[in-house]
């Protein structure tokens, strides 16, 4: 069922029936292996947009890639988790000003603590972080098309949302939405947004994930869909980042740049976009 009932086919000028698909890579900039597996996906492979982990030490170097390719769309993935043990990062911000964001060390919160963390963290805090990580983007002389978030859904609470939704609409920019309620306050907000759920690449696992893709395409509903893949190369960097789980990531990277894939979106007439394109419909 879609989230809001307000298709935006019309909007970007394809009829009621057609299937619409954003693919995008998120976790740009967080290691070389995702930062080389995306430029991939998106080049030679069916991905369509990404978004940029401003935080992350390889953001620089993603920072880069997006100079030399401005063709790429791509959205700040605001970050405020710093999920994996052993791979530290956190705020762009100085610490003294998001002390509720941070663990002992002055890192991001692991994800193991998400729960418990994200009923303490100040919305002025976020704030800060949030804009911080937008302007870090703008600063360098790109011009991003959407937000979303990094290990959080909506942002995790309604008011980090609305926090967000209000970045947005200050910004210029798309906004990925996943339930229903924020959908439907996107809309209310003139921000146009998917048809229906997100898929998140993480929730397939990594058996046989380009059979399960394969079949997601041939299923996709008329509509605009967005699946959120995470891309990497699978190489030693990877798999000391991330030891219990990279598979995942490099089954996503594997599928992305198949002629499978391709083959499949030609044969069920599939439109892929990106967020540039919602983007372009916001009021001035």
């Amino acid at each position: 069922m879609p989230l809001n009932g307000h298709g935006v086919n019309r909007l970007l000028g394809y009829p009621d029936d057609a299937r619409l698909l954003i693919i995008n890579t998120d976790d740009f900039g967080m290691c070389h292996a995702i930062n080389a597996a995306t430029l991939r996906a998106l080049r030679e492979g069916i991905a369509s947009s990404t978004t940029l982990m401003v935080p992350c030490p390889w953001a620089p170097h993603a920072l880069r890639l997006l100079r030399k390719h401005p063709e790429i769309p791509f959205g700040v993935h605001l970050t405020v988790i710093s999920e994996y043990c052993d791979y530290r990062f956190g705020p762009i911000t100085s610490r003294e000003t998001v002390p509720s964001l941070l663990d002992e060390a002055g890192n991001f919160h692991c994800e193991d603590r998400q729960r418990e963390n994200l009923v303490q963290v100040r919305l002025d805090e976020v704030a800060a972080e949030f804009r911080a990580q937008i302007e870090t983007v703008l600063a360098a002389g790109l011009r991003p098309t959407h937000l979303d978030w990094h290990c959080l859904v909506d942002g995790g609470r309604a008011d980090i949302f609305t926090l967000t939704l209000q970045l947005a609409r200050e910004y210029g920019l798309a906004l990925r939405s996943h339930a229903r309620a924020s959908a439907e306050q996107c809309r209310r907000a003139g921000i146009p947004t998917i048809d229906h759920a997100v898929l998140d690449s993480y929730t397939l696992g990594a058996v046989d994930k380009a059979a399960r893709y394969a079949q997601l395409l041939r299923a996709l509903p008329a509509g605009l869909s967005e699946w959120a893949v995470h891309p990497s190369l699978g190489d030693a960097e990877a798999q000391a980042m991330e030891p219990d789980s990279w598979q995942v990531r490099k089954a996503d990277f594997d599928f992305l740049i198949s002629p499978q894939a391709r083959d499949i979106l030609t044969e069920e007439g599939i439109i892929l976009v990106g967020y540039r394109a919602l983007q372009q419909l916001l009021p001035s």
